[in-house]
């Protein structure tokens, strides 16, 4: 009993250590990255990668998004546009976080400069406005120093601006 036992253990870990993954054509890994960039905004990096990991050739991969491109499935600049679009407005991220990001993930500066016209100023502002005066309220910190400085943390890592932070700061808790 223990013998089969081994022999059918042996067996499992012979089939995980076998490479099992599907190989697809370039006409199907095109079609699963059709519906992948239709689905959602993608940066090319994202695409890249995902055709890595379907196991694609370099130069089935360079074929597929020229053709994804031409198709204008994927399009660096819409991309950079809904990704400011998106995280300004819904996880209130300021410029500095946002350039990061777009940096990350590959994408060119005229796509950066493209999409951070997307921002309005006055909504810039008034946003950081409001994250201030929400972020002071939350802070139970009886040291005005040390308030201040806890404000200033949570906004830095979201990416706003110092100078604008401080001069919120010096505003709201003089």
């Amino acid at each position: 009993m223990l013998q089969r036992y081994l022999l059918f253990w042996d067996s499992i870990v012979l089939l995980k250590s076998m490479d099992l993954s599907k190989s697809y054509t370039v006409a199907e890994a095109q079609k699963k990255l059709e519906h992948y960039c239709a689905y959602q905004e993608r940066c090319h990096k994202e695409v890249r990668q995902k055709l890595r990991d379907m196991r694609m050739i370099p130069e089935a991969i360079d074929v597929i998004i020229v053709q994804l491109i031409a198709d204008n499935f994927l399009n660096e600049e819409r991309f950079a546009q809904a990704f400011v679009r998106g995280k300004f407005r819904i996880k209130k991220w300021g410029k500095n976080r946002l350039l990061r990001e777009l940096k990350f993930r590959g994408v060119s500066k005229y796509s950066i400069d493209s999409a951070f016209k997307e921002i309005d100023l006055d909504d810039y502002y008034e946003t950081l406005d409001e994250l201030v005066q929400k972020r002071i309220a939350q802070v139970n910190e009886p040291n005005v120093y040390k308030k201040k400085k806890k404000v200033a943390d949570y906004l830095l890592y979201r990416g706003w601006e110092s100078g604008l932070i401080y001069e919120k700061l010096r505003e709201y808790l003089g």
